[in-house]
Parts: structure tokens; C-alpha cells; sequence
């Protein structure tokens, strides 16, 4: 803060407690504005980027940059414009593309933020977690959580495109960001009809495994949540008759963790919705940021009063305390990440529901 001057002789003691309490790296609360704000102070700008532009660049990538140029990953990190260059889709949420080419490997490390992957297309390539071999296909949510070892393997013909959400700004901003890379570490490239976490977590609905168990981890321990199951849940809540989904044209279900119904990740929560044309929705807002991926349909979405096209593979970036309202021009799916764990957790989530 730049020291206040007072220009009446009788001034100079207060100018000088100024100077002295600078110099103590302190600052005077009654002379500070904007702390306390009616309503968030959003940096974050809402913002679209076309799937049709990523799934060009991505392969532009692949053919032009070798998988360890750089890094083990090759990655196209979303940058909010009104975040000053930073690679981060909004204040918490870090969202990107990666492009794996086939017969490539993307090598294991590990990290503290907590990653997911949203297969928007195709199929073929293997996420091991903690060498455990998770079979990516389209609709597919991939889990790799905080501080697990993860890599990625194309052992096929043609090349996959994903999307990757994490919530590296959010450790970031709490000075808890550690990583690892898997040098000297085996590489496995198994693969296998269903994962051990599958296996063992994703029996159907009710069913777990008996026994004694260890205590449960922060994270679901089912890491692969097929589409097939998904589109089946959001099918029968439209078909349910009477239903709000069914007066509403919008169906909504939460991936959660099977052994406790919590959030898959202590930190993002991740969703489906499924609109239809002539949906009756209404124009909501709350605190938290979160990213949306297009994954089949087209419609629109209106951020803050300003209509946006979608079509498949589009990524939205949407801060704290936005206005959104979605149109769909034919049926519309939408898997949605946010960070609203951490508001709820922190008694810091509100939401508003906005006429039209």
C-alpha cells in the first residue's frame, strides 16, 4: 500500500506513525477498500473454447511436439483471460486437452492435486493408477487421485483426445503442491477387462464387498465410472413419468463414491446433466467456479446475460457467482467438474435461482 501523506503541519506525527508502520510491513485497515465486497470480486472471465479448434491444435501437437518435449504429458492447459496468463481455467480449477498419439506412453508421476480425465471421444487407451489398468472409452470419468501414481498408455492405431481436470490452483493457493516424477519406476502396460477397482467397487448399486475393510480414502476407490451406467441413470429419470425431470426436460446425476455417497474427490465434484429441447430450467448462479465439457448434442449456454453456442467437444470456463442458463437445440449432455466440495465443506456455498 503507498503511504498516505497529510499536508497540514499538525499532520506530521500521523505521517510519520505511516512511515513507521510501513516499515513494520503493516498496513492500516481504515485505509484499505475492497476486502469486504457485496458480492465476489471475480478475476475469472466466463469463457468458451470450441471443440472443433482443440481437437485441430491437439493434433497439430501430435504431430509436432514429441511426447517429452517439455514434460511427460502433452497437454494443452486452458488460460482464463482475465486471469493475466495464468494456465488455469478459473481461480481454482485447472482444465486442459491431452493428446496421446498411438503406440505412445505418457510416463507415470504423481502429484498432490487430484486429476480426472472425461473421455469425450474414442477409445483405446489405458490409464494404469497405482498400476491398475482403467480402459478409457467416450462418456467414461477416469479418477486419478491426489498423490497416486498415473500414467497412460495407446497401445492401438489411432491417436485419443481426453479432457483433464485438476485442482491445481487450489493446492497452489494453499502452498501444498508436491511432485514426483517415475523415473526408475517400472512401466506396465497390462491391460484387463475390468480394473481391480471395478471389480471389487463397481458390482451395482448396493453391492460391496463384504468383510473388514481398510479405513476408506478421502477419494471414491472406484476410478472408472462407465458411460454406459451413466446414460442409463439419466434415461430413466426422464423417462420416470411425473417426475421433475420428466416436466422439466433436464436430467442431473452426481458421480459419487459407492462405499459412502460423498464426492468422488474431497475437492471437485463432477456431474452429468441431460437437456432436452424446450427444457424449463432456470437461469441459476452460486459461489464456486466450475468447467462444463460438451460431450454429445448442441445448444447454448448464457453466462451473465451473453448467449454462447455449444456443439461437441466445447470447454466452458465458469467463475464464482455466474448467471447460467443452458438451451439445448436437440438432447444435450454436459459433464460438469466444480469445486463445490470445498465450499460446502467450508459453510461458504450459496446459490440463487434467477427468474427469467
Amino acid at each position: 500500500m503507498a503511504t498516505r501523506r497529510f499536508d497540514a503541519p499538525d499532520d506530521a506525527s500521523l505521517n510519520t506513525f505511516y512511515d513507521d508502520i510501513a516499515d513494520k510491513d503493516l498496513q492500516p485497515l481504515w485505509e484499505l477498500s475492497g476486502l469486504l465486497t457485496p458480492a465476489p470480486k471475480v478475476q475469472a472471465v466466463p469463457y468458451r473454447w470450441r471443440g472443433e479448434e482443440l481437437r485441430e491444435l491437439g493434433k497439430r501437437a501430435g504431430e509436432l511436439v514429441p511426447i517429452d518435449r517439455g514434460g511427460d504429458r502433452r497437454v494443452l492447459s486452458l488460460s482464463n483471460p482475465g486471469l493475466g496468463g495464468a494456465p488455469y481455467a478459473t481461480a481454482t480449477l485447472w482444465g486442459a486437452v491431452q493428446y496421446l498419439g498411438p503406440g505412445e506412453t505418457a510416463p507415470a508421476h504423481r502429484h498432490t492435486p487430484a486429476a480426472l480425465r472425461f473421455v469425450l471421444d474414442g477409445e483405446g487407451v489405458w490409464t494404469l493408477v497405482n498400476g491398475d489398468p482403467l480402459h478409457m472409452s467416450a462418456g467414461d470419468l477416469i479418477l486419478t487421485p491426489s498423490w497416486t501414481w498415473h500414467e497412460h498408455h495407446n497401445p492401438g492405431d489411432t491417436p485419443m483426445t481426453w479432457f483433464d481436470a485438476l485442482d491445481l490452483p487450489l493446492v497452489e493457493a494453499l502452498d501444498a503442491m508436491f511432485f514426483e516424477p517415475g523415473e526408475g519406476r517400472p512401466a506396465p502396460s497390462g491391460t484387463a477387462e475390468r480394473s481391480t477397482s471395478e471389480i471389487r467397487f463397481g458390482g451395482g448399486p448396493g453391492l460391496l464387498p463384504g468383510g473388514a475393510s481398510a479405513p476408506a480414502p478421502a477419494h471414491s476407490p472406484l476410478l472408472r465410472y462407465q458411460w454406459a451406467d451413466t446414460d442409463r441413470a439419466l434415461a430413466g429419470q426422464l423417462a420416470e413419468a411425473g417426475t421433475g425431470a420428466e416436466r422439466t426436460g433436464h436430467a442431473h446425476v452426481r458421480f459419487a463414491d459407492p462405499t459412502n455417497g460423498r464426492d468422488v474427490m474431497p475437492t471437485m465434484r463432477c456431474e452429468m446433466h441431460r437437456y432436452l429441447p424446450g427444457h424449463t430450467a432456470p437461469a441459476e448462479r452460486h459461489t464456486g467456479s466450475a468447467l462444463v465439457a460438451v460431450f454429445r448434442g448442441a445448444g447454448a449456454v448464457e453466462l451473465d446475460g451473453v448467449l454462447h453456442s455449444l456443439a461437441p467437444g466445447d470447454l466452458v470456463a465458469i467463475p464464482s457467482w455466474t448467471s447460467v442458463r443452458v438451451f439445448a437445440d436437440e438432447p444435450m449432455d454436459l459433464f460438469s467438474v466444480s469445486d463445490t466440495p470445498v465450499l460446502e465443506a467450508l459453510a461458504l456455498y450459496r446459490t440463487e435461482t434467477r427468474g427469467d
